[in-house]
């Protein structure tokens, strides 16, 4: 039993030790197409105990990655054989990060709660009080939360995160530290999650410093140099809501390609390394729904993202259910 138990502990202590993620895009797109709205689970490498960041769309996510083998890679044969829409959000998925609360990115939360488990909600403390007033009131739903209308049923407890300081993600492997981002007036958020010596980037929506008129990408950029002078950054999810043919003067918050690739040169130039996005993974999230095409510009935008792509990053435009691997 011993030697059972010493081989048991080697193996999970060489499974939870791995550098890179494991991420499921269980909503890829933004704006009205319910159902499919931006959500991503992240877990570490040999490590099925995850955090969302941000809850666009969860059940109904979690359903379409089961049916199309989205979590094979990540839960072990005898728990892949069992596993439910249930299992996977009340066993797998740890907590919350919750870039803004804008309807397209907690939606899947919300909806979700009354049948969740006790777990963390992690944000900054606007986007708490815009969750608490907006939504657990009592009136638009009941207060899931810990705190804020009474009676707090207080299934989430609500974890303030502050602008550039580490938290760690309970009951997971992974910490997380926030940077501010602007989203047409609004405070968005960019979250670093880190697992051992790896990072990955999950940002919510934001607009370009040119058209927002701040300097919070930069900032971003700035604050991140050293994990791509390390490479010890393996990836990226960034949105694209639009295509080149729209007016920046109605981004509403929102970036292009031709925005996304500006703001990775800076990147690049801030890092001091020409090579810099040398094989990091860049995921484009939030690719606006159109009623008039009854499509999302997904074809045209990944057209755009490659079309002269001197970066040397790869740029990937999941589908809802899809397995990316980060390593």
């Amino acid at each position: 039993m011993r030697i059972l138990f010493c081989i048991f502990s080697l193996f999970s202590l060489h499974s939870y030790g791995q550098d890179g993620f494991d991420v499921v895009a269980l909503g890829v797109n933004g704006g009205i197409n319910d159902g499919n709205l931006t959500a991503f689970f992240i877990s570490p490498k040999g490590d099925a105990r995850g955090v969302m960041c941000d809850a666009g769309t969860l059940v109904k996510g979690v359903d379409v990655a089961l049916h199309r083998g989205g979590f094979d890679p990540i839960l072990s044969p005898t728990a892949k054989d069992s596993a439910t829409v249930g299992t996977v959000i009340k066993s797998h998925i740890k907590g919350y990060l919750i870039s803004h609360a804008h309807l397209d990115h907690v939606a899947g939360l919300i909806i979700a709660s009354p049948d969740d488990v006790k777990k963390n909600i992690y944000a900054f403390p606007e986007v708490i009080n815009d969750i608490s007033e907006t939504y657990f009131n009592w009136r638009a739903w009941p207060n899931f939360g810990n705190t804020g209308t009474t009676p707090a049923l207080g299934k989430y407890t609500y974890v303030a995160l502050e602008q550039g300081e580490t938290a760690l993600i309970a009951h997971t492997q992974m910490q997380v530290t926030p940077f501010p981002l602007s989203h047409s007036g609004i405070k968005s958020t960019a979250f670093l999650i880190e697992h051992n010596d790896s990072a990955l980037l999950c940002m919510g929506d934001t607009g370009a410093d040119s058209i927002e008129k701040t300097d919070k990408l930069a900032r971003l950029w700035q604050a991140l140099a050293h994990h791509l002078k390390d490479k010890t950054l393996t990836g990226i999810i960034i949105e694209s809501s639009y295509t080149n043919a729209r007016p920046d003067k109605l981004l509403f918050g929102h970036l292009t390609p031709r925005l996304v690739k500006q703001s990775l040169r800076q990147f690049i130039q801030i890092s001091e390394d020409a090579q810099a996005l040398q094989g990091v993974k860049v995921v484009i999230s939030h690719i606006k729904y159109s009623l008039e095409s009854g499509q999302s510009n997904k074809k045209v935008i990944e057209e755009e993202l490659n079309s002269n792509n001197t970066l040397g990053a790869e740029f990937i435009l999941p589908s809802q259910g899809d397995y990316i691997s980060f390593e």
